[in-house]
């Protein structure tokens, strides 16, 4: 397991978890204690989690939500030509005057540049989508306030989901971490799942972007079920082996 892998492994654990011996995390990714040791005092000098004797804990109470293990930047850099062709197919399921949420994904960000000529209303917490449509022309941008996720420039928190809960969208656009083979849509940082899960309550229509590098990908938190949302939108066709879905399913798959 490389290095980057398993540290985000780690910090899902003790987030989710609110703490974790080395021992437990031992157990759990198959390492070394060294290992575990060296990747603890890692990612609490990166402020991901604060080190205890004999193992980790979640960031005590504090306004500021966790980072991320790779700033928004990095994130959206990376496999740009996949999100590119998803955002064109998402894009395309937005009709003129249609109020759409935009989630703080990098992928659904990658939509941004099909919108800009598009007569809508966009609500969302991402600063990158602020900045990427603020001088559209015909789109009126609503900004979901909260506490500020620098690194990966987004809103999150109580705030952030009760002034989404104000609002009803005509379709939203989501990503995630990965997504299992029996259908559970899952992330990787809880401060986001409750803003997704948000997203998905106030939309008539939602749709899930998730390249192929996303079955199963990562993420120890459900958002939802695939048969929540009105349809996948992904870089490739998917094998049954990466994805089952029932035979009365009624999601939409689409792909280029």
């Amino acid at each position: 397991m490389i290095a980057e892998v398993r540290q985000r492994r780690i910090a899902e654990i003790v987030n989710t978890r609110g703490s974790a011996s080395v021992i437990e995390l031992v157990e759990s990714l198959a390492v070394s204690e060294a290992t575990v040791r060296r990747d603890l005092d890692d990612l609490a000098g990166r402020g991901l989690l604060e080190r205890v004797r004999g193992g980790a804990c979640r960031q005590r109470a504090a306004v500021r939500p966790e980072a991320d293990l790779n700033p928004f930047a990095v994130v959206a850099e990376q496999a740009s030509m996949e999100k590119r062709r998803i955002a064109r197919l998402a894009a395309d399921q937005i009709n003129s005057g249609d109020v759409v949420a935009l989630d703080i994904g990098t992928t659904v960000f990658s939509m941004c540049e099909y919108l800009r000529s598009k007569r809508i209303t966009v609500v969302t917490a991402s600063l990158a989508v602020v900045r990427a449509l603020a001088t559209a022309p015909s789109i009126d941008v609503v900004v979901m306030g909260g506490a500020l996720r620098s690194n990966y420039e987004s809103m999150v928190g109580v705030l952030t989901e009760s002034c989404l809960r104000q609002v009803r969208v005509d379709v939203a656009f989501l990503g995630a971490a990965g997504v299992r083979h029996d259908g559970s849509v899952l992330d990787s940082s809880p401060s986001e799942v409750p803003i997704k899960r948000a997203m998905l309550d106030i939309s008539s229509k939602s749709w899930l972007l998730a390249d192929h590098q996303k079955f199963p990908g990562s993420g120890l938190i459900e958002i939802a079920p695939l048969s929540d949302f009105t349809g996948l939108v992904t870089d490739r066709p998917l094998s049954s082996e990466k994805l089952t879905l029932p035979p009365d399913s009624t999601l939409e798959v689409l792909a280029p």
